[in-house]
């Protein structure tokens, strides 16, 4: 982006902290997937269609297989800050971002493909994938200050305790278990497309204390999730 040069701009300004951080989990995918190809990233401003349907705030930030491409509305964070009580601050923004380009990731790995959606459950093939995409996640953001720019500078301060916390609070409040019941219906496991908030934390938590290699949530029973 044009208007976005400096760090002091990705700080203050949600568009280009999105488009830094895609530098960054660029890089961190390069190094640890051969044959990685990167994205394209589309900042949405209101609405715009795709192959997978619209994009928008109301949507949230999603990834579109056929055209490897990530959609994020940044007015998003705004709306989770409202309707979900978190704090939806700079890390658990990238938090998002990063859990978008784990899709990609498992498009290009052949995850999306040899496990299909099998309809809906704690345990069906969709929140195996949301979760796995957590803990890819999770595996960026313990490596993401050692990531460096092209002067040399790390694209991110290492996360502080605070941010952490941040980040997480943003996975749980994405938990299916959370929106059916601040949505004021009844918590039912059974229509589950992305887990619980305590598995999206768990899971995320997970693969940022063991990397990437600790995020095969297709080879856990479904009492492990």
């Amino acid at each position: 982006m044009a208007s976005c040069e400096t760090g002091q701009d990705a700080n203050r300004n949600d568009d280009c902290r999105l488009a830094a951080a895609s530098l960054n989990i660029d890089q961190f995918w390069q190094k640890t997937l051969e044959g990685y190809r990167e994205p394209q990233l589309i900042i949405v401003d209101g609405s715009t269609s795709t192959r997978c349907g619209t994009a928008s705030n109301a949507t949230g930030p999603f990834y579109c297989p056929p055209e490897e491409t990530v959609y994020v509305d940044p007015t998003f964070f705004a709306l989770l800050r409202e309707q979900f009580d978190t704090t939806a601050g700079p890390l658990a923004q990238l938090y998002v971002l990063a859990h978008e380009y784990g899709h990609h990731v498992q498009n290009l790995i052949g995850v999306m493909e040899q496990h299909p959606n099998n309809g809906t459950g704690p345990a069906s093939n969709g929140v195996r994938t949301e979760l796995q995409a957590d803990c890819f996640a999770g595996a960026w953001v313990a490596d993401a200050g050692d990531q460096l720019d092209e002067a040399g500078t790390p694209y991110l301060e290492p996360p502080t305790t605070q941010q952490i916390t941040d980040a997480l609070g943003a996975a749980a409040s994405v938990g299916d278990d959370h929106i059916q019941a601040e949505s004021g219906g009844v918590v039912n496991p059974e229509s589950w497309t992305h887990g619980s908030s305590d598995q999206r934390q768990r899971w995320f938590e997970a693969g940022r204390a063991g990397g990437v290699n600790a995020c095969d949530t297709f080879a856990v029973p479904a009492g492990s999730l």
